[in-house]
């Protein structure tokens, strides 16, 4: 479709219908003899198969990074300040313990 978009685009250069063009285009690939397809087809086939590669690495990754998420989920509720501030008060708490004995 790029490059008959194109050759389509030389010839017909006031045409603004998206619809002509993807017509036009689906004209000429039934037209197209399965030796001219083959190229196309080839390409298709190439692209198909790095995408099932990269979809399968992605949906690894997604779930093999369960036990993380729930981790950030928590730490997510807080911010890192919160957080530090909680670690001083339990700090300060065990001083005042000490303190009263």
């Amino acid at each position: 479709m790029e490059e008959f978009r194109k050759s389509f685009k030389e010839k017909n250069p006031n045409n603004k219908s998206v619809s002509v063009v993807g017509k036009a285009g689906g004209d000429k690939w039934k037209s197209l003899s399965e030796a001219e397809k083959a190229p196309y087809v080839a390409k298709a086939a190439k692209f198909k198969t790095e995408y099932t590669k990269k979809i399968a690495a992605y949906n690894k990754n997604q779930s093999g990074g369960g036990s993380h998420a729930a981790a950030d989920e928590d730490e997510s509720d807080k911010s890192k300040s919160e957080v530090n501030d909680d670690d001083e008060e339990e700090e300060g708490s065990e001083e005042e313990e000490e303190d009263d004995e």
